[in-house]
Order: structure tokens, then sequence, then C-alpha cells
């Protein structure tokens, strides 16, 4: 782990939206050796807030994607083309798996990763799960900057947005905790994740069965 700030005042942005100081040593020891695992559709921000947080707790930071791609020593858009999705999701619950044994650290998925039924059961065995959750404009927004998108390369992007959106939301809502993912810097995303990780960590263990959720 690399050296941090022991202590960080982080605003926290829902029903009680006051500067909290936090404990990092405490929350990461509360952690232990589970990862923490960022899940959502595309373009919602895991990788770019993945890395500042795992900044933050002194964590090493995982991209799921980039894994696959150096096991197969392929893209993920080659994959895609070359032995189609059904292909990519076996190995991708196979390298998540993985991953989640080599915790703590602080683990983006690709945004179909947390559809598996497998893979949701790993991440709740060895992980905390946190949605990004992203309202359709904004992910848009994002997504148009990227052209590599395996699953948006078709005449109608959109249109497949809303219905990935439509389909996925449902499962992301079953990740322990859910924190909105704003255009704003994305430090502030940061905060909002440590204080609802402390909310649940810090809240004794007879407490810790529903999700939470931070907008």
């Amino acid at each position: 782990m690399t050296e941090n700030k022991k202590t960080q005042d982080v605003v926290a942005t829902f029903d009680d939206p006051k500067t909290e100081p936090v404990d990092l040593d405490r929350l990461t020891a509360a952690l232990g050796k589970r990862s923490i695992v960022l899940v959502g559709i595309m373009g919602c921000g895991k990788s770019t807030v993945g890395k500042r947080l795992a900044h933050r707790l002194g964590l090493e930071f995982i991209d799921a994607d980039s894994e696959i791609e150096r096991a197969a020593n392929m893209t993920v858009s080659e994959i895609f083309a070359a032995h189609g999705e059904p292909y990519f999701r076996s190995g991708e619950e196979r390298v998540i798996a993985r991953l989640l044994g080599e915790g703590p650290q602080v683990l983006a998925t690709g945004g179909g990763a947390f559809m598996s039924e497998t893979t949701r059961s790993e991440i709740a065995e060895q992980g905390l799960s946190v949605w990004l959750k992203v309202d359709f404009e904004t992910v848009m927004a994002r997504v148009r900057r990227r052209a590599t998108r395996p699953l948006l390369q078709n005449p109608d992007p959109e249109g497949t947005m809303r219905r990935l959106l439509a389909e996925r939301e449902p499962v992301y809502a079953k990740a322990t905790l859910t924190v909105t993912s704003k255009d704003v810097p994305h430090e502030a995303v940061v905060d909002q994740i440590v204080v609802a990780m402390a909310h649940y960590l810090f809240q004794g263990e007879d407490n810790l069965t529903s999700p939470s959720s931070f907008t």
C-alpha cells in the first residue's frame, strides 16, 4: 500500500450533506481482503474514478478489461469480432474470479460483467460492489468520445444504449452500494464512495444486509 493522509474530509451528497471525516485506515481495515468492485454501464466512470479511489485508499487499481486483453493478447473489440460475445463473457468470468482472489484492490469491471450470476456471487463473497449510476444523456456524451465500444458499433448506438440501460440497471441495483456518477470532478465521486463505504462498513455486522444508495 502507498502512504496516504490518515483521515480524509469528504462531502456527502445525500440526505445529510455535511462534511464528514472518514478514517481511511479504519476503512481499509474494515474492508479486509475484499476488493472494491466498481460496476455499471460503459462510460459511467469506473476506470477514471477507480484510479482515484485506489490512490485515496492506498490500494492497487485493476481494470478487468485490461487484464482480459493481456490474457488473450487481443483487444476487447478484437475478441468480440473474432469469437463473439459469449466467448468473451466466459473469459471475463474466469479473469474476474482470479482477480478477486488477489485483493484487496479497486477493481473496475466491464459494463456486462455484473450480468453474470456467477460473477455476482464471486463478488458477493470476495468483494464490496459499488454501482456507479449514470443517466442516459451523461453516458452518451461520454461514450461518443470513444469509437471502440463493441456493443455500440451499429447504426443506432443511442437505441442500443437505452436498451442496455433498461436491461442492466435492475441488475446493477443489486450492488451493495449505489453512488450517482455525475458531471462533477472525479474526486467528488470518490468522496461519495468513501462516505458510502464508511456508512456501510462502520454500522455493525447486524445491519449489513440491505443495499445503500448515495446520490
